[in-house]
């Protein structure tokens, strides 16, 4: 018996008009995609172009003013003023002997005579003309990093300043924010883990946000080959600096630079602003006020509050932060690194002692052995 079968393959005809089908829907399909590339990488480039301007100085500079400049904890005012103008900037490198813990020497580098160095305000568009002294009895060339500079070594390049000497340079303060300075002359850390660093403030062209009180605070740390504490001189410890390792982390350039009769000092009711800053030059702050909540957060020293209700804000080695609260109730405020082996026994902890009448609404203490002022 014949058995007849009949062929599964399509017939020619068919089978081409199969295959031309299916090039066509992968032809439309790839022309689709391909323009909604097209459009989202067009659309990208314009956001790209939007979120990223190219600045330029300002063109019409009225006038000049001699920057106040000031020691930690103290600020220069606001800047009330609506047009750029020429600020001039005199800083002065000094090597000195400074006490960085009760009894403890320390032979520091620093910008303006103190650790840290003076603190800068400008305005968002000004002229920055810097004049750098090294004084006369100075061992070491030193410079100045700005991190607020748009233009080569932040201005390290330009104002290499050998004792004796003097450096000028200029700059166009182009982006707001709150900037770390150090000097970079080489070797780099040796220069900074002795001392040599500040902050400058570029504030926004419409200021910043009224407050009642402002206070400068910097984090820093020294290696030194003396035991913590171990009074008389102590001295540089490069290997500990290398392997991370400090002997202090402290704030304001020494242990206790803020506590007991040194504590900043606010009243209830007083909104506060705290410039913080990381000169490092190894580690990264854990920054916390123990009994306050940061309501407002200006993170890595940006020009926005872009966080709020923060409890702890990272602060970065050569970086900083702007953080702002209400001062609510009466007490001692304690700011340190929570990194808290740093706080109680490196030295990074200070005080902000809130003055004023005491609102239990707020915090009270029901029962327990508790203790005055908290």
């Amino acid at each position: 018996m014949t058995v007849q079968t009949r062929s599964l393959a399509p017939s020619a005809p068919a089978s081409r008009f199969g295959l031309a089908l299916l090039l066509a829907i992968l032809a439309l399909l790839f022309s689709v995609s391909l323009t909604g590339c097209t459009r989202q990488a067009d659309a990208a480039e314009a956001g790209v172009n939007r979120a990223v301007p190219i600045r330029s100085a300002s063109e019409e500079i009225t006038g000049q003013e001699i920057a106040v400049v000031t020691h930690a904890p103290n600020v220069p005012p606001p800047i009330t003023r609506t047009h750029p103008t020429r600020v001039i900037v005199n800083l002065e490198t000094t090597e000195t002997v400074a006490e960085i813990a009760d009894s403890v020497k320390y032979p520091v580098w620093t910008f303006g005579g103190q650790v840290p160095g003076s603190f800068i305000r400008v305005r968002e568009g000004d002229l920055v003309e810097l004049h750098l002294h090294n004084a006369k009895n100075s061992t070491m060339p030193h410079n100045i990093d700005l991190h607020a500079v748009t233009g080569p070594g932040g201005g390290a390049a330009a104002s290499l300043t050998m004792p004796g000497g003097e450096s000028v340079f200029t700059f166009s303060a182009l982006n707001p924010g709150l900037y770390v300075y150090h000097c970079a002359t080489s070797p780099v850390p040796m220069h900074m883990a002795n001392g040599m660093y500040g902050m400058i403030l570029v504030e926004p062209k419409g200021g910043l946000p009224k407050v009642d009180k402002e206070f400068y605070v910097m984090q820093s740390e020294f290696y030194t080959k003396e035991a913590f504490g171990q009074h008389g001189m102590s001295h540089l410890d490069m290997e500990k600096g290398i392997e991370e390792k400090p002997t202090y982390v402290v704030f304001n350039g020494s242990v206790g630079s803020m506590v007991g009769d040194k504590a900043l000092q606010a009243e209830v009711g007083q909104r506060i602003r705290l410039f913080v800053g990381n000169a490092g030059p190894n580690l990264t702050s854990s920054f916390h006020v123990i009994g306050e909540i940061f309501d407002n957060v200006y993170q890595e020293g940006g020009s926005v509050a872009n966080q709020h209700n923060v409890q702890t804000t990272l602060i970065p080695a050569g970086g900083a932060a702007i953080v702002e609260f209400g001062a609510e109730k009466a007490g001692n405020l304690i700011m340190v690194d929570h990194a808290i082996f740093r706080a109680f026994n490196k030295g990074a902890l200070g005080m902000i002692k809130i003055n004023g009448k005491d609102d239990a609404k707020i915090f009270a203490s029901v029962k327990g052995l508790g203790f005055k002022g908290e």
